[in-house]
């Protein structure tokens, strides 16, 4: 009989600490944006879309890099394109005139500061600083939505004309 008692207990007490498990997943999908969006991002797809509709990839098939918030504000993005190759004289100061071009129409980069619109679901960057200079000092609103560990967003105005989706999934 104090066994069985004791084998309720131990069931009761695994389900009550199940339920609390699945009671705290249900509420954290329902915090700000603003703490959704906090952590570190690594890309799925940067996609410039053309007035068509369709999609050519900005940065290949397999886009690198990773775009990560803090909550206090502050976020800093790389993005680059796999495989990018390497300067032939191994000095980043001695590129040929292809190489530098390859590398700017290969990446893109920027830091500053963040703000979230938990009414029209935006996300605003304030870019202190770009490997693209005509973003420096200015803000970018972005439409935005995520989805479990997905994050996508929407540039109206790409650095390579016309708008960019992109794609992203929470880093590991």
């Amino acid at each position: 009989m104090i066994a069985a008692k004791c084998l309720l207990a131990s069931i009761s007490t695994t389900l009550l600490l199940g339920c609390s498990a699945l009671s705290y997943q249900a509420t954290s999908k329902h915090e700000p944006l603003k703490e959704q969006i906090v952590g570190t991002w690594k890309y799925v797809s940067v996609d410039n879309i053309r007035s068509d509709g369709s999609k050519v990839p900005l940065f290949g098939p397999e886009p690198q890099g990773r775009v990560a918030f803090d909550r206090n504000g502050n976020y800093v993005l790389m993005t680059s394109r796999a495989g990018q190759a390497r300067f032939a004289s191994g000095d980043r100061n001695r590129g040929t005139d292809e190489e530098y071009k390859a590398v700017v129409q290969g990446s893109i980069a920027h830091f500053g500061r963040y703000e979230v619109s938990e009414v029209d679901k935006t996300i605003t960057f304030h870019i202190e600083t770009s490997t693209f200079p005509n973003w420096n000092g200015i803000d970018q609103k972005r439409p935005f939505s995520i989805t479990g560990d997905e994050l996508k967003w929407v540039t109206p105005s790409a650095s390579s004309g016309g708008s960019a989706e992109v794609r992203l999934k929470r880093a590991q």
